[in-house]
């Protein structure tokens, strides 16, 4: 994997202290001549450590764009992207693999779970990408579904769960090989208000008490209110809304 890079590169954003995550002049362009379309126009951002912060904005906006290059899923046109001192953007597709497996959890808008594996299943396969030990996979995969309260639903495959639960083993499942930073997509879309809250009460809980960065991606302005920070994004352009009460207005 690629060295760090010097923290005297790394942005501060608080008292001098590095962000974890660091987005400089990202622009994504879709296409070319005529037809191009600008999917991202030099956004920028950091995050610290333990913060959950919330990426606002219509669809067609940018949003899924800008996280999925901050991911490593797929590469901007321009700029750059730094994680712990790492240049993503500057990683081999070797390495951008084990990068993604090691450092970055994902929850998707659906919880896009295997559909033959059982909850504990899914989050034991995400484990074997990274070559855990199987004893620390298990007990860690008890662990987080204990906390997760879907212990008693271990064993059953996401057909037989509900909405909610499945959102939870996708949290459970991005949680597993305890990234730096969780990245959040619409996690709320399918499920009514009452459960969206309790998903995002959820995600908010464990990203700060495992010390992690969180970064969700969201249209819905009453699940802001979880969050730490808002960033606003309109056409591809990059707004920071300090306080999650002021967004949208």
């Amino acid at each position: 994997m690629a060295e760090q890079n010097s923290t005297s590169e790394t942005l501060a954003t608080s008292g001098g202290v590095p962000a974890l995550l660091r987005v400089d002049e990202v622009t994504k362009i879709y296409g070319s001549g005529h037809t191009a379309v600008t999917a991202l126009q030099a956004a920028s951002m950091s995050v610290d450590t333990n913060e959950f912060v919330a990426l606002l904005g219509p669809s067609g906006s940018g949003k899924t764009t800008l996280i999925s290059i901050i991911g490593g899923l797929l590469a901007p046109t321009s700029g750059s992207i730094h994680l712990g001192g790492v240049d993503v953007t500057g990683l081999s597709a070797r390495e951008l693999t084990r990068f993604r497996a090691e450092r970055v959890g994902f929850v998707f808008q659906s919880a896009n779970l295997v559909p033959f594996l059982t909850a504990r299943e899914n989050l034991l396969y995400v484990a074997g990408l990274t070559k855990m030990p199987k004893s620390h996979a298990r007990q860690r995969a008890d662990q987080l579904l204990e906390e997760l309260g879907l212990a008693a639903r271990a064993k059953n495959v996401p057909e037989q769960l509900s909405g909610g639960e499945r959102q939870r083993v996708a949290i459970g499942r991005a949680l597993m090989n305890d990234p730096d930073l969780v990245l959040v997509d619409e996690p709320t879309a399918a499920l009514d208000t009452a459960l969206g809250r309790q998903v995002v009460q959820l995600l908010r809980r464990e990203i700060k008490d495992r010390g992690k960065t969180g970064i969700m991606v969201t249209h819905d302005l009453r699940m802001v209110e979880y969050t730490d920070r808002v960033f606003e994004i309109l056409d591809g352009h990059l707004t920071h809304v300090e306080s999650p009460t002021t967004a949208g207005h």
